[in-house]
């Protein structure tokens, strides 16, 4: 079989400035606390078992301290022009543990950071039209940058996953 010789050019610069740039995150970070106190914004999809995209959304954050625990109002916008409000009281429990309710929360969402990951889990009222149906979150929040966080939400019933939701969280300067 003969080969094929490839004669672009391809220049190779010892500047490395314009190359993406990743900073090591300290093990226990994130402290959602700190990273979602103040202004922010998030957009996200979710998609469903499949991975076909069903919804795309956008969510003013604002964050606020209140007797040791983040109350965070989230307003959503979605593509459909639909909005929702949710707010948070999300209580830190020692160096890397989290309790966490909400509005249609149905009890408590546990969490735990863990190599730099926060991971929690809870049961919601997820309203379909005219209907509610009830559902498990497993979230996962990873720090990517100073002023970024991922948030990837796994949405089941039964212990079958129906879908999952991607957020990209950014804090205003």
């Amino acid at each position: 079989m003969g080969s094929v010789v490839d004669r672009r050019v391809v220049s190779v610069s010892p500047d490395r400035s314009h190359a993406p740039q990743v900073n090591p995150l300290p093990v226990g970070d994130p402290r959602i606390e700190r990273f979602l106190l103040g202004r922010s914004r998030a957009e996200g999809v979710f998609q469903d078992f499949t991975g076909r995209i069903r919804r795309r959304f956008a969510i003013g954050l604002d964050g606020r301290m209140d007797d040791g625990a983040l109350v965070l109002s989230e307003d959503f916008l979605f593509d459909d022009g639909a909005t929702e409000q949710r707010v948070w009281r999300i209580t830190p429990i020692g160096a890397d543990a989290y309790t966490a309710n909400a509005d249609d929360m149905i009890g408590e969402a546990r969490g735990a950071v863990r190599g730099g990951v926060l991971r929690w889990s809870y049961l919601f009222s997820l309203k379909l039209g005219a209907r509610r149906m009830r559902v498990r979150f497993h979230d996962t929040f990873v720090q990517t940058a100073e002023d970024t966080l991922l948030n990837v939400a796994r949405v089941t019933k039964f212990g079958f996953e129906l879908g999952r939701s991607t957020l990209i969280f950014r804090r205003e300067a």
